[in-house]
């Protein structure tokens, strides 16, 4: 596996050198070198007519590079959003009892350098200089490469998000977080030489793009936010619910949008009644997440879910909870209250909301 890393806040254009990592995999290291083209020349921009774009910096970009982003800049591909999910993470990066606030591994995490590894008093996101991840820059491996979010390069640079639209709009609505705060993502693909059209058409072709709205209409290219935060956003209260079930009905696999197809099945085929669903109450939520994700477990591996896919494909596991007892698990974490020591996701999301009005 090859890619490439670039510094933060700059774009560099790397040589790269092979190290070894793991058991024998590939992986190239940065090597600082000028800027393309000699001097007095003029940089190529890879053959790009257009040159005059606010991205032009992204023109060049490779398949597994990894791109320092202003996190204003990317350019969505869903309209909706699980509010809750982002709920849950403000939760837990404002009113958390971390020793060291997860802000700051989930931040590393989606650098590509695993987590937190020293974070100073009075640390902030926006303050690089104020914490350090486990992994340098440079010293990628394969499995931390493949955590980050993703980002296929559109016409004139724009990079497009295709996956880490929760992460990101936390990162944005966070306190010391906000449009100016850069962090990499790893390029899924580089569409820049195409029409806008044709754009569209492949981003399509390749499922990289999701154009259903919460209800389940379909919306337009058009209209997709063109930045994260929430008040771009719609809220998909059941792709708020599928993110819950994780690792207890299913399991992330790196599929695009693999919750939204779950929230479409939830809220189209109707496998559970959500008539009693409080989202306001810990004791209804979990019940509800319970009752959805044994449905969800008892599926046949061959079921049709939604757009095709099948319930494996989506990654439902076989055995509810990982074959767990209830009061262990992850759907023993889930149910943690507020009050404990390490409160469960659903808490946060639940005293988040409340301390916000948010209810």
């Amino acid at each position: 596996m090859r890619f490439r890393s670039l510094s933060r806040r700059a774009s560099v254009l790397a040589a790269t050198v092979a190290v070894t990592v793991g058991a024998g995999v590939a992986v190239s290291a940065p090597a600082a070198s000028a800027a393309p083209g000699a001097p007095g020349t003029r940089p190529s921009f890879c053959d790009h007519d257009n040159r005059n774009t606010p991205f032009s910096q992204h023109l060049c970009a490779q398949t597994g590079d990894l791109l320092d982003t202003r996190i204003g800049d990317v350019h969505p591909t869903q309209p909706s959003l699980g509010y809750d999910e982002v709920y849950y993470k403000l939760g837990r990066y404002t009113l958390g009892k971390d020793a060291i606030n997860k802000k700051f591994d989930d931040w590393c995490e989606a650098d590509g350098r695993i987590a937190a590894a020293t974070v100073s008093p009075g640390a902030r996101l926006d303050d690089p200089s104020s914490f350090t991840c486990q992994l340098p820059i440079g010293g990628e491996t394969a499995d931390s490469v493949a955590a980050m979010k993703t980002v296929v390069i559109g016409p004139g640079g724009e990079p497009f998000l295709t996956d880490g639209h929760h992460t990101l709009t936390s990162f944005y609505e966070t306190p010391d977080g906000g449009a100016n705060l850069h962090v990499r993502l790893r390029v899924l693909a580089n569409l820049s030489t195409l029409t806008r059209q044709d754009f569209w058409a492949q981003m399509q072709a390749n499922k990289w793009v999701y154009l259903r709205d919460p209800e389940g209409n379909p919306t337009t290219v058009n209209k997709l936010p063109t930045s994260v935060g929430l008040a771009n956003f719609t809220n998909d209260k059941y792709r708020s619910l599928l993110y819950f079930g994780r690792d207890i009905g299913y399991a992330q696999n790196g599929l695009p949008f693999q919750e939204f197809y779950w929230g479409s099945w939830v809220r189209d085929a109707r496998p559970i009644d959500l008539a009693t669903w409080n989202p306001n109450d810990l004791g209804s939520y979990l019940a509800t997440v319970k009752a959805l994700t044994q449905t969800m477990t008892a599926l046949p591996s061959s079921t049709v879910v939604d757009s095709g896919f099948t319930a494996a494909q989506l990654g439902a596991l076989t055995q509810w909870n990982g074959g767990k007892a209830e009061n262990k698990g992850e759907f023993d974490k889930l149910s943690k209250p507020y009050s404990d020591a390490k409160p469960g996701k659903l808490a946060y999301t639940l005293e988040y909301r409340r301390v916000h009005g948010l209810g």
